[in-house]
């Protein structure tokens, strides 16, 4: 492709040599620089790209995209176009190298703190159910249609993102959704998409390791709505505090869903029981396989979502009625010994009260509840303590162990976290730093009609310790367990 078509929408300060280049392949990572390649330079959290501006030289780059005014040496050979914003110019000339693939689909991207993965896979099974193709991009896995593709990240950065789409626009596919995370609409990985639709789930304490402050991360998730298109549509939760700040300055068509009051699309819960909840979405009873008020949020989302889409009523209810949890999300053991063991990916603090709230409101007085947590290394370090708390106050016995520590100590995270408990809590909570035998010792305690909550890591197959990934699943540990009690 030639360069001046691939930067045409791009902020350009100036160019030097020749505009009309023929590209052969794009990166923002050096090391996958060709011959004839166009290499963007990026400042990313970790490293700047523009440090390695030399290397993608060396290895053959014809082009480099640039934002900081600091090469000191020009070679004949390349083209060398500065712009105001480097991530930026990737996203366009990304969205442009694989033929604008957004624009060839209905996309709709889901943010908020929680319930991001909930919503926008299950508006893809839903969607698939009723015969359309569709794509997923989200944190468990990504989708063309039923084909399957690993995930690294929430959000994949633009080129990755772009590719996907074009997949999909490849394979057929009239939709697609995807997680959209406050890390991928501050670092512009989602620029230059066409969204037909977005969705706010809700806004509580995360990722503060990245963003100063709630304020700072609560504009970053408005932008995304700010910068829909009038013809799109924007739904949000308006029992959220911040649901109705997302609609401020939106162009889009603004619709609400509500558990508490008035709105576009209100549900009522009427029974809950740990295989689903009996409920009514604008006038229409049923009964869902899903627990908890937090996901009757999600499917009220996911039913709001598919109307504004465009699909019939009846349908939409009906499927609503058959979808299943996904996986690691609220997913329930039920053992020989006659407890239940849930494995949940909560790991804010909101997340997990909200999943022992539903807990607790299911269970009644009928058994007690073990709460095996932990909270992730190199991240919030703030949260730790208000993790424990939670858990402390809504569990009857808490088990303090490893998520994943990355590059921390395990040890130090667990005392960060004790931290929060009062010392009576912190005389009665267990730590237990390896996380199998944490898991262990929660079987071995519970008894009939308790329930086990394993919160943190849900769909996760790993635990990442000093930048290595091992093997380790929540919900493995649990069917070997109970594997143990049926075959003694």
């Amino acid at each position: 492709m030639r360069l001046t078509t691939l930067i045409e929408s791009c902020r350009i300060v100036s160019i030097r040599g020749n505009e009309a280049a023929e590209i052969t392949t794009v990166t923002s990572d050096s090391r996958r620089v060709e011959p004839g390649a166009l290499f963007v330079a990026v400042e990313g959290i970790c490293t700047d790209g523009h440090a390695y501006i030399g290397k993608a030289i060396e290895q053959g780059a014809v082009v480099v995209v640039y934002d900081k005014p600091m090469i000191e040496e020009y070679f004949s050979r390349v083209t060398y176009v500065q712009v105001e914003n480097s991530a930026v110019a990737l996203a366009h000339i990304a969205d442009t190298w694989y033929g604008h693939p957004s624009r060839q689909l209905r996309l709709v991207g889901v943010t908020g703190t929680n319930g991001k993965t909930t919503i926008a896979t299950l508006l893809w099974q839903l969607f698939r159910n009723q015969g359309y193709a569709a794509g997923l991009i989200s944190t468990v896995a990504n989708y063309v249609n039923g084909e399957k593709h690993p995930t690294t990240h929430t959000t994949p950065d633009s080129l990755t993102l772009n590719a996907l789409l074009r997949r999909m626009v490849d394979a057929g596919c009239a939709y697609a959704f995807m997680e959209v995370s406050s890390h991928a609409i501050h670092q512009k990985r989602i620029e230059a998409l066409h969204f037909s639709g977005g969705i706010f789930t809700n806004l509580t304490q995360d990722h503060l390791d990245y963003h100063k402050n709630m304020l700072e991360y609560r504009n970053v998730k408005k932008l995304f709505f700010d910068n829909l298109p009038e013809e799109a549509f924007a739904l949000t939760n308006i029992d959220d505090k911040n649901g109705l700040v997302m609609l401020q300055n939106c162009r889009a068509v603004k619709k609400s869903y509500s558990v508490k009051g008035m709105a576009d699309f209100k549900a009522r819960i009427f029974e809950k029981h740990f295989d689903g909840t009996d409920i009514e979405i604008n006038g229409r009873e049923l009964v869902v396989q899903f627990v908890g008020v937090f996901n009757v949020y999600n499917l009220l989302a996911v039913y709001g979502a598919a109307i504004l889409l465009g699909l019939n009523e009846e349908e939409v209810l009906r499927e609503l009625s058959l979808l299943q949890p996904v996986a690691g999300r609220f997913q329930t053991f039920r053992s020989p010994k006659g407890y239940t063991a849930i494995v949940d990916y909560a790991h804010t603090p909101d997340a997990l009260s909200n999943v022992l709230k539903t807990i607790q409101e299911v269970l009644g007085n009928r058994g007690r509840i073990i709460t095996v947590v932990g909270c992730g290394g190199n991240r919030d370090r703030t949260k730790r303590p208000i993790m424990a708390r939670e858990a402390a106050e809504r569990s009857d016995s808490v088990l303090l162990t490893s998520d994943n520590p990355r590059f921390e100590e395990p040890e130090e995270i667990l005392r960060e976290m004790t931290e929060g408990l009062t010392g009576e809590q912190r005389q009665a909570a267990l730590t237990i730093v390896d996380r199998r035998e944490a898991i262990k010792t929660a079987c071995a305690l519970a008894k009939e009609g308790d329930v086990i909550l394993i919160a943190g890591k849900g769909h996760e197959d790993y635990q990442e310790i000093k930048g290595v990934k091992y093997h380790f699943d929540d919900r493995e540990e649990v069917e070997k367990i109970f594997a143990s009690h049926r075959n003694p």
